[in-house]
């Protein structure tokens, strides 16, 4: 983009939005500054940020001279986000609010309301970069230069025109660069901790805020063998993989799980092996747990996804890919497979050469061709490793 032009930046309170706004001013663009409110049920608990976040916003845009604009998009959220968010752990599954929030609030809503104050690009601080493929005519969505900060994997249901109206000004940059940059021109949050979590959430305990939200049914937790050794307190409150919060440390395992254990090398397998969610039978509300990291039922050599959107606005060829199933997850090679699924659902089905972690219902699997991220879709099921045990 050239030619001076009017950019609305998403300022959230953060260090990353406000670099971003003087990156923009400073390539001679009219800057204007939005403040994004998708959260009020609990505004002024200690929980929630967005007053501090607001303050924060509006002292880098007097810094930088630049408009203000305080947002509330709370009802488009509460609609859109957090109560797909509430059926899906409902359901036993583990959403990621976050990518629906970039697709239905931050690049939705938000670059509606950008559109009719008269802009031509809308412009956050995320760890991402768009690029204009010459050759096919499309935009293409591509992983941030700092690999450790790259946030593609958030932002991979946008399309084709949320991607020609967006600009990522610091996906060009290292954290510490952006930190340097915002330390060297005076911003008030230069040094403020990035933030963690879901908005709605903040820093509170999850199980407690989902206590509000869900109703609780409790039921058996059991060992591979089929022991029951405690008791959960509703499905929707564990996810694949977790290890803490089961309470149930101590138990030792015995016979044929001791044998599987120690044949994999954990040797004094027992109550010193850490145990991990690895299924949640819906129909039976039974919680099943195994010991050990990489116990068969944890890994997943296949995976199917419905729910599909591509940033080309059409399907990759199947093939050879990488794709990640959780955010901060290395690239893991895989195949892309048939587009139609059993029962005849439109998704797709992934295959991959080293069996994966924990695959989990609800949250998305993400599919890359080098820094190019394709699109994805949220994950259904995936299949377990075959294992004695079974």
């Amino acid at each position: 983009m050239s030619h001076p032009t009017r950019v609305v930046v998403g300022l959230s309170g953060g260090v990353d939005s406000a670099v971003t706004a003087h990156l923009l001013k400073q390539q001679g663009h009219e800057v204007i500054g939005i403040f994004m409110k998708n959260w009020e049920d609990d505004d002024d608990s200690e929980y929630c940020s967005s007053n501090i976040d607001f303050v924060d916003a509006a002292a880098v845009a007097d810094v930088l001279g630049i408009e203000i604009e305080h947002v509330n998009f709370a009802a488009d959220y509460k609609d859109r986000v957090f109560s797909e968010f509430v059926r899906e752990y409902q359901a036993g599954r583990t959403p990621n609010p976050d990518i629906l929030c970039n697709a239905e609030i931050k690049f939705k809503s938000f670059l509606d309301h950008a559109m009719r104050l008269g802009a031509e690009k809308i412009a956050t601080g995320h760890y991402a970069r768009v690029r204009l493929n010459e050759a096919t005519g499309r935009h293409e969505l591509l992983k941030g230069l700092d690999p450790s900060k790259d946030q593609s994997y958030f932002l991979h249901r946008l399309n084709q025109a949320q991607l020609s109206k967006t600009l990522f000004p610091v996906g060009e940059l290292h954290k510490t660069e952006v930190r340097r940059i915002a330390q060297e021109i005076g911003l008030p949050n230069a040094k403020k901790k990035d933030s963690t979590g879901i908005c709605f959430i903040g820093e509170r305990p999850f199980r407690e805020f989902l206590n509000r939200y869900i109703s609780k049914e409790p039921g058996p937790i059991k060992d591979p063998s089929g022991r029951t050794i405690g008791q959960h307190v509703g499905l929707s409150f564990y996810t694949l993989g977790q290890r803490q919060g089961l309470g149930i440390g101590g138990i030792k395992a015995k016979g044929a799980d001791m044998k599987a254990l120690q044949a994999r090398g954990l040797r004094g397998a027992g109550e010193h092996t850490p145990w991990f969610v690895a299924r949640k039978d819906i129909p039976h509300n039974t919680l099943w747990v195994v010991q050990g990291h990489d116990h068969p039922w944890l890994l997943s050599p296949q995976l199917q996804a419905t729910d599909v959107s591509w940033c080309a606005g059409q399907t990759p060829t199947p093939g050879a890919y990488a794709a990640k199933t959780r955010y901060r997850q290395t690239d893991a090679p895989c195949s892309l497979q048939g587009l139609g699924l059993p029962g005849g659902s439109t998704g797709f089905e992934l295959s991959f050469s080293d069996p994966q972690w924990a695959v989990t219902p609800g949250q998305s699997a993400v599919l890359y061709d080098g820094e190019v991220c394709l699109g994805g879709g949220v994950i259904q099921s995936a299949s377990a490793c075959p294992s004695t045990t079974d």
